[in-house]
């Protein structure tokens, strides 16, 4: 077995990092890196991405439906009109990161991405901008990087945006869980799966 694969109890191999926690598990074989043209999906994993800098991402997926109750389903043209009185709320709410500075920016973002929206037709136009051209097969743990120049290229266009919470690690943690890129590592058996559904996509 490869490094940077795992045996589950069930025979198949997956990528190390979902281990054997079933909820982390089901994330990474029916969500993670399977592509997302959804405005709505998209800020979710962007908000929510921005929610685990500091933190462990199993932290967030265990808060995840109480983030969607506590930001109207992550409709970004509802968080934006949230108010400092939403503020408050969201600081008392022990079901999602009770951080003052990212609630902020989730609601900072929402604003942002209509603006997204207005200029580029959808948000998902935008981030669909930044695929890379070209894609190397990973093959261990290793080949895996914490960032590439286009999720650089994006954390800048996005801060010059006023997106907040954004860097390049973040952005490039964001294109592995939208399907931007395939990073289940070879021999992983959801792998190929993903490789198909890019085949077929249709780019917004």
């Amino acid at each position: 077995m490869s490094k940077g694969l795992i045996e589950g109890a069930d025979g198949q191999q997956r990528c190390w990092w979902c281990g054997d926690d079933e909820l982390y598990v089901a994330y990474h074989d029916e969500e993670w890196g399977q592509p997302v043209t959804d405005d709505v999906r998209l800020f979710e994993k962007m908000s929510l991405e921005g929610f685990q800098a500091g933190l462990s991402w199993i932290t967030i997926l265990r808060k995840r439906e109480n983030f969607r109750k506590a930001f109207a389903g992550f409709d970004f043209y509802k968080v934006a009109k949230f108010t400092e009185k939403d503020v408050e709320r969201l600081l008392q709410d022990e079901g999602i990161i009770r951080h003052r500075g990212k609630i902020e920016a989730a609601i900072n973002n929402a604003q942002r991405a209509i603006e997204v929206v207005e200029e580029f037709g959808s948000f998902s136009t935008y981030l669909w901008g930044f695929e890379p051209a070209k894609q190397g097969v990973r093959v261990s743990s290793a080949d895996v990087p914490g960032e590439l120049a286009e999720s650089k290229t994006l954390s800048k266009d996005l801060k010059k945006r006023g997106f907040k919470f954004v860097g390049p690690t973040t952005m490039y943690a964001l294109m592995q869980a939208m399907g931007m890129v395939n990073d289940h590592v070879k021999g992983c058996y959801v792998h190929g799966a993903v490789e198909d559904q890019r085949a077929v996509l249709k780019r917004p």
